[in-house]
């Protein structure tokens, strides 16, 4: 994933921040309500405002467990950062942009369909014989539209040969590379040019 953050990085560099601003490497830690401290893979602080936080998962085998971690570590993360921004935290900053990005693996088992179980009520529709790929693109969907996250991207490569070759899928428009880093550049521009 250090591939991401390098071209996330560079692409913030192009749009006028300093490369100061960017912390990717360290100093990476913000305040949460429930809990004292969060990692977060990139953040963007400009002039003691916190800009944005980026949240970056891949997601090789072990697809059961792991897809219900992944998701209860981005709803978790989100609300944490979305409560202590509400309590004040990141003063004197406006509400911070957040973004997700997963890579998942491609594969059969990934894009296979799963049977969801229900033995006392029913599963949502959409959820109905969803394979994982399916039932990620659902959550990061979902994730952007109770906005808990300003852009969530889904990506997925083969485990052989997909990082030497750049072979990526992008099951959704939606969730695609172009419209996430649009949406953080877009954030960036707007701070920028606000502190010119």
């Amino acid at each position: 994933m250090n591939g991401f953050v390098r071209l996330i990085s560079t692409s913030l560099r192009d749009t006028g921040i300093k490369e100061a601003q960017i912390y990717c490497d360290r100093s990476v830690e913000i305040p949460g309500w429930f809990r004292p401290e969060k990692k977060w893979d990139l953040l963007l602080v400009v002039e003691g405002c916190l800009i944005g936080c980026v949240e970056l998962k891949s997601h090789i085998g072990s697809f059961g467990n792991n897809f219900n971690n992944r998701t209860e570590e981005a709803l978790g993360n989100a609300t944490d950062v979305l409560s202590a921004y509400r309590e004040g935290a990141f003063r004197p900053s406006t509400r911070p942009w957040l973004g997700y990005l997963m890579l998942l693996e491609s594969s059969p088992k990934a894009t296979a369909p799963v049977r969801a179980k229900e033995p006392h009520f029913k599963v949502f529709p959409e959820f109905k014989n969803a394979s994982y790929a399916k039932r990620y693109e659902i959550l990061l969907t979902k994730l952007m539209r109770e906005q808990l996250y300003d852009s969530t991207c889904l990506l997925m490569s083969p485990r052989d040969g997909g990082s030497k070759s750049g072979e990526y899928l992008e099951p959704s428009d939606e969730l695609s590379f172009a419209r996430f880093s649009t949406s953080l550049l877009a954030r960036a521009l707007a701070c920028v040019k606000g502190s010119a």
